[in-house]
C-alpha cells in the first residue's frame, strides 16, 4: 500500500516530471493496479488551503479537482479516523507540530503503508525508523 503526501498526490494528477524522477512511477503503477494507493483524508483539506491562500492554483474548482483526482483508479481517500487522530497526538521520537504532516504520518503508520514524499522532515523521521517511505532518487 502506498500512501502519497499531499505535493506527491498533486504532482501525479497533474503529471508533473518530479515524480518520474524521483523514481516513484513504478511503486505506482504496481499500488494502482493492486488499488492500493491512499490519500490522507486531511490532504483534501490542505490542498483547499493551499488554493485559498493562492499558493498554487488548479485548472478546475478546487472541490471537481478533489472529486476527480480522488476518483481516480486505484486511488482512495483514507479518513481521518479515531486511530489516526489519536496516533498524530502520540507519533514516537521528535516530530514537528504541523497537524496536517502529523496526519499524514499518522496515516502511514495505522496503515503500515509506504509513504511517497519529498518532505525533508518526513525523510528524516522515516530514517530513523519511525515509518516507511521510499526516497526519492531526486529532491526538488
Amino acid at each position: 500500500m502506498l500512501i502519497l503526501d499531499t505535493h506527491v498526490w498533486i504532482w501525479l494528477i497533474n503529471g508533473d516530471e518530479k515524480i518520474r524522477k524521483a523514481g516513484f512511477l513504478t511503486s505506482i503503477n504496481n499500488a494502482l493496479k493492486n488499488h492500493s494507493i491512499i490519500i490522507p483524508a486531511i490532504c483534501t483539506w490542505e490542498i483547499s488551503m493551499l488554493v485559498a491562500k493562492n499558493r498554487i492554483s488548479l485548472t478546475e474548482n478546487t472541490l471537481e479537482w478533489i472529486n476527480k483526482a480522488s476518483s481516480a483508479p486505484g486511488i482512495s481517500i483514507f479518513p481521518l479516523s479515531p486511530e489516526v487522530a489519536y496516533e498524530s497526538t502520540i507519533l514516537p521520537g521528535e516530530f514537528h507540530g504541523d497537524p496536517a504532516d502529523r496526519i499524514i504520518v499518522a496515516t502511514a503508520r495505522i496503515t503500515n503503508g509506504t509513504l511517497l514524499t519529498f518532505d525533508r522532515q518526513i525523510i528524516d523521521y522515516a530514517k530513523k525508523g519511525y515509518i516507511k517511505i521510499q526516497i526519492p532518487k531526486v529532491i526538488p
